[in-house]
């Protein structure tokens, strides 16, 4: 059984080593097989994925998939060298990112951030996932395709002008929605059910996922 995670108070060991994610552009050709820019929110619909059958007989054609979508708005907010997020959709409140190791991050400092560094992502098997920018601005989302054979070396970092959102596809690996700086919102809607499968890179793997911040 999965350990319950305490996403504000992960208590990451010092000295863990950074795996380096490559960051590109988001566009519809980098993006395939992950999910699409969004241009309407009210346009894009939300996949969601049956439920699996558990023995020799099949789900019943029309059922298992009427769970439906929940929406609200994801934050996403910069303290000092913590990057903190927040899903009005599900009620989730998260540590996403530092921009210094963990152990010497603070709320109160003054930097602007100049890294992410990432110590866990997710996805959800029950539907899709839509992120609109509320307020506009560049922003990041760090990706993986399906797989639970996940390693670190397998993610990207695509990097969002705010003029489109970002729909992902169920299975997908995520985890949010990353600002540059300051406090920005976006529009959320997903799967209801919102079942959740995660991966922890420093417990896991001994490292976190680490992508520059662009000064723009």
């Amino acid at each position: 059984m999965t350990e319950h995670i305490d996403y504000l108070n992960p208590g990451l060991p010092a000295g863990l080593r950074r795996v380096v994610m490559p960051v590109i552009d988001a566009t519809s050709a980098t993006l395939e097989g992950y999910g699409h820019l969004v241009a309407d929110p009210e346009e894009c619909p939300i996949e969601i994925v049956q439920w699996p059958r558990t023995g020799s007989r099949p789900i019943d054609p029309d059922t298992g998939d009427q769970g439906g979508t929940t929406e609200g708005t994801f934050v996403s907010e910069w303290r000092g060298d913590i990057l903190y997020g927040s899903n009005a959709a599900v009620g989730g409140h998260y540590i996403l990112a530092y921009a210094q190791e963990p152990e010497a991050a603070r709320e109160d400092s003054a930097l602007a951030p100049e890294r992410m560094l990432l110590w866990h992502a997710n996805y959800h098997p029950d539907g899709g996932q839509l992120f609109f920018p509320l307020d506009h601005q560049p922003f990041y989302v760090p990706l993986a395709l399906p797989g639970d054979d996940i390693t670190p070396e397998k993610f990207v970092c695509f990097r969002f002008d705010g003029r489109q959102g970002l729909y992902i596809h169920p299975g997908i690996w995520h985890e949010g929605v990353f600002t540059l700086r300051g406090t920005q919102r976006f529009f959320d809607k997903q799967g209801a059910v919102h079942a959740r499968v995660s991966v922890e890179f420093a417990s896991e793997f001994g490292c976190l996922l680490e992508a520059p911040i662009a000064s723009e």
